[in-house]
């Protein structure tokens, strides 16, 4: 006797109208079956009528506890998909989340780093990526159906009857308009044609420009956008929750076009006939795809077949997490392009961490040491964020780098027009953290290197930081012409003036230039120039990478910081990409890489920091940053992550423990081999 296939046990978070689609796909699919629903009012008439067999729980939390529920489907409004697929992927369950995944690609990021680090299944709902129909599409076009696709044209816009504030479409409380809710759909079928031309699962477009109506609520009603593919292929796709559009998706070749009518819903809800015509000169051919199982019912079989097989994401067609994220940074760009940002993006109402609690302090992942000067210890790790232009999208790794137990953020009046400033400043007011904070500050860059403008420079950076003091302050560059203690002079009167409050000295200084300071401060009696924040990594930087740029890797600068006992916040301190798979000896297509690092001197480090990672079970690039942090001198590396993999990827080489007769091999200088140490 056979015993019955394991099936999944299903519960919806959100019980709205795209949750009952999904319940019905559920009851008509092979691999799972609805046993709960978890609803923020569990007395709401219709549940049980909707979602037949299912028990109704009280509460979203209650639904994740819940034993007997494998997986969730959350359709919830938009901003609550990620705050609550972290906390299900916490939970140990499965999570298919219904689109857009999350706001942003950054949010998205968050939740596929909660998955992975949980083991547990995330998917994004595009219940047409998974239709026979949209492979029947893909196929005709890698076949040459039409010749070589040019262009592609899709819309998804439908009209509301009339503006409806309290209609989630039009709350910006509820992230509403046509980008989010239905321009995901043209925007995904436009990188999956590009892909399906070139024999890629998608395409990326490396241009996007967009327009739209914002109407009264501050939302997109209706909206357009042109991609173009670095492969010659332009799309048009347009959205609208108040514009009827034609709903048409056009893939235009050089032999002819292809048209299918409202493609994300192939066949139909409950399954029927699909259409594809192909338009040539010759004539018109229509395919047709039949297909009796409801639409819904592919997208649960085909995370369940994921589930089961112990994968953690949709298998192509389906949109795994690389095409999730890549629709969502189309989507990000057009909303960019346009001046969208939902009210509830904004620092004023992001009061808690992505997945929905509170900020924690006290974390010790991130040890924090002394460093001469401050008035608080600081971590060992130095955070740069320059890559972010929104709140909500740099809060993210802001908040997990200090719970991790990071203080210590490198910003510059000049990273991002001023606004890596000003996100840190919103993020430490709105977070409350400004004392727990040390907070490096940056001026007088080239060509603005005179001590007049430090004063200027730090009064623009302290109104962005939302403050009246930095911890520690460095000059951008140096210029050799202006007598030293000109530059000496003016950072000791902000000293004095209470708006540098910790050490100061030179970023990108020669050790001539820094002894003559000290030796100035010295004899007059001012603050004396105590921090460095030059190039420091196990591989020497051989020429500038930008102009005006200083190493401090060669054996006579360790000997001066080691003397000085100069700490140095060093920039660069992993080598920019020499101890990743993008440098080799044979490997010469980046530019910078060979230009800065490489010398067969470097390469003979990059070999032992390799041959030490593989004793320690780690990456070159954590024994680098490990090397880096156990110098004999006071050594803060600054870290640039852009994800939280990338964070939680740098944090591994502090697991690593190098003693003196270690650093001396990296380096070469010995012969002995180092023994294992962790710690």
């Amino acid at each position: 006797m056979t015993s019955e296939p394991r099936k999944i046990r299903w519960g919806i978070l959100g019980p709205g109208t795209i949750a009952k689609a999904f319940a019905g796909g559920v009851a008509h699919s092979r691999t799972g079956t609805l046993v709960a629903i978890g609803a923020r009012n569990p007395g709401k008439s219709g549940l049980a009528e909707n979602f037949p067999g299912a028990r109704i729980l009280d509460g979203y939390e209650a639904l994740l506890a819940d034993p007997d529920v494998d997986a969730v489907y959350i359709s919830t409004p938009h901003p609550s998909h990620a705050e609550w697929a972290i906390k299900a992927a916490e939970a140990g369950r499965h999570v298919l989340c219904e689109k857009p995944m999350g706001l942003t690609a950054f949010e998205a990021d968050a939740m596929i780093h909660a998955a992975r680090k949980a083991g547990t299944f995330l998917g994004e709902a595009f219940m047409y990526r998974l239709h026979p129909q949209t492979a029947k599409l893909v196929e005709l076009v890698r076949s040459g159906a039409i010749g070589e696709v040019r262009m592609v044209k899709s819309s998804f816009g439908f009209a509301m009857p009339d503006f409806m504030p309290e209609h989630r479409l039009y709350a910006n409380d509820l992230a509403g308009g046509g980008i989010l809710d239905v321009g995901g759909y043209p925007v995904s079928m436009a990188r999956l044609i590009a892909g399906a031309a070139l024999g890629k699962p998608f395409a990326e477009p490396d241009k996007v420009v967009g327009a739209a109506h914002l109407g009264q609520s501050g939302v997109d009603e209706w909206a357009s956008a042109l991609l173009h593919f670095p492969s010659g292929i332009v799309a048009e796709v347009s959205c609208g929750i108040s514009l009827a559009q034609d709903n048409v998706l056009r893939i235009l070749g050089t032999k002819g076009r292809i048209e299918v009518t409202d493609f994300w819903y192939a066949a139909g809800r409950e399954g029927g006939t699909g259409q594809i015509r192909i338009i040539r000169p010759g004539g018109e051919e229509v395919v047709e795809v039949r297909e009796d199982r409801w639409l819904y019912a592919f997208e649960a079989d085909a995370a369940g077949e994921a589930i089961l097989a112990g994968k953690q994401e949709f298998a192509w067609p389906g949109m795994g997490w690389a095409d999730s994220l890549g629709n969502l940074r189309v989507l990000d760009k057009w909303r960019a392009a346009i001046g969208l940002e939902y009210g509830i993006e904004k620092p004023e109402r992001r009061v808690n961490t992505i997945s929905g609690r509170r900020l924690r302090s006290g974390g010790t992942t991130i040890p924090k040491r002394e460093i001469p000067g401050l008035p608080r210890p600081a971590s060992c790790l130095a955070l740069g964020f320059e890559d972010f232009r929104t709140f909500s999208s740099g809060m993210i790794l802001l908040d997990a780098y200090f719970e991790a137990g990071g203080n210590v953020f490198d910003t510059a009046y000049i990273y991002g027009s001023g606004y890596t400033e000003t996100l840190l400043g919103q993020w430490l007011k709105n977070r409350g953290v400004r004392e727990q904070a040390v907070v490096i500050g940056k001026g007088a860059h080239t060509p603005l290197c005179y001590p007049d403008v430090i004063g200027k420079q730090l009064t623009q950076s302290l109104d962005r930081l939302q403050a009246d003091h930095v911890d520690v302050y460095f000059m951008h560059r140096d210029d050799p012409d202006v007598p030293v203690d000109e530059f000496v002079d003016a950072m000791d009167r902000e000293v004095r003036a209470g708006r540098i409050r910790g050490p100061f000295g030179g970023s990108n200084w020669t050790r001539e230039r820094m002894d003559e300071a000290i030796a100035y401060a010295e004899r007059t009696g001012k603050q004396k120039p105590g921090a460095l924040s030059n190039n420091f990594s196990l591989a020497e930087m051989l020429v500038p990478i930008w102009p005006g740029c200083v190493t401090s890797s060669s054996d006579e600068w360790k000997a001066w910081l080691t003397a000085r006992q100069m700490p140095n916040f060093a920039w660069s301190s992993q080598g920019r990409g020499f101890f990743t798979g993008r440098a080799g000896r044979d490997q010469r297509d980046n530019e910078e890489l060979v230009r800065v690092w490489y010398s067969e001197k470097n390469f003979g480090r990059r070999d032992r920091a390799i041959e030490l990672a593989n004793r320690l079970g780690k990456s070159p690039i954590h024994v680098a940053l490990a090397y880096v942090l156990a110098q004999p001198f006071p050594s803060v590396p600054l870290i640039g992550p852009r994800t939280l993999d990338e964070l939680d990827d740098s944090l591994q080489a502090l697991d690593i423990a190098l003693s003196p007769d270690d650093i001396a091999w990296l380096d070469g200088g010995s012969d002995q081999h180092p023994a294992r140490r962790t710690g």
